[in-house]
């Protein structure tokens, strides 16, 4: 027999809490009947200023399908909190969880940038990524380095050998879900290298809160400063420029619709 499920929760703490966030943001945008351009991150949103994104896309799911595929394979992940005797743990899992979500979330932008700076594909400009899977495909290559020999278990049935799985899932999805994030999804993979290798190392407590309250701050800020939110407390002098199209929430009866002038409906790309 398995595990009691209230035994798992309490030897997966972090990982039972972050399930709970987005399953809970889940909930809320299906109740509030928000859309994925409401909360998903863009090239072209980032470039006009709405970095509250970076956050809001990583936490946000288009779907119960979404939502599941990402939690189960969360949940099976979380096992790295009881890796504390290879240098993992509880503390190493929230500390890079976080570096996950803003790092491959800035890569995924900087892809973008490239491919439309250099390469001139427009379509990028406007493609709206949603979803943790960023950071599940990071925690996959992280696992992979530190326990090669681990199993990355998904939907209770489906088990795949944990030194494949970030690139098995990486085709997998790409060829399942046309949809699916192929970049995003790849960024996530490169971070979760980087932090596995020790390129990105040296977090620790301190640097994580400081961290988090430059995100809160930055995250604040920008919600202010485009208008997305109405915070009465703080002032932030505007600067507009009529030649430039505007973007900003609207209401509409008891939910929020996203207010885009002179912009054609955006793509979505699952993450």
């Amino acid at each position: 027999m398995g595990k009691p499920l209230v035994y798992e929760i309490l030897q997966k703490p972090a990982t039972s809490c972050l399930i709970g966030i987005c399953t809970t943001i889940w909930f809320y945008i299906q109740k509030k009947n928000i859309g994925y351009a409401n909360v998903g991150l863009s090239y072209e949103t980032a470039v006009e200023g709405h970095h509250w994104r970076l956050i809001t896309s990583a936490f946000s799911h288009i779907s119960v399908l979404h939502l599941v595929f990402n939690m189960s394979a969360l949940w099976s992940l979380g096992v790295v909190e009881q890796l504390g005797h290879m240098g993992l743990g509880v503390e190493f899992y929230l500390h890079y969880s976080l570096v996950l979500v803003v790092l491959s979330g800035l890569l995924v932008l900087g892809f973008y940038h490239i491919l439309i700076q250099k390469f001139k594909f427009e379509y990028f400009r406007r493609v709206t990524a949603v979803g943790y899977s960023c950071v599940v495909f990071g925690w996959m290559t992280i696992l992979a380095v530190k326990q090669p020999s681990s199993k990355l278990e998904l939907f209770g049935f489906l088990s795949l050998p944990i030194s494949f799985a970030p690139f098995e899932s990486l085709i997998f999805t790409s060829i399942i879900v046309p949809q699916a994030s192929f970049l995003g999804h790849l960024s996530g993979i490169i971070v979760g290298y980087s932090i596995a290798w020790g390129l990105i190392h040296g977090m620790n407590n301190y640097w994580a809160l400081t961290m988090l309250g430059w995100i809160v701050f930055m995250f604040v800020f920008s919600l202010k400063r485009t208008g997305a939110f109405d915070f009465n407390f703080i002032e932030i002098e505007q600067v507009t420029d009529s030649s430039l199209p505007t973007v900003g929430f609207v209401a509409s009866g008891n939910s929020r619709s996203l207010h885009m002038d002179a912009l054609p409906l955006q793509s979505v790309e699952i993450v």
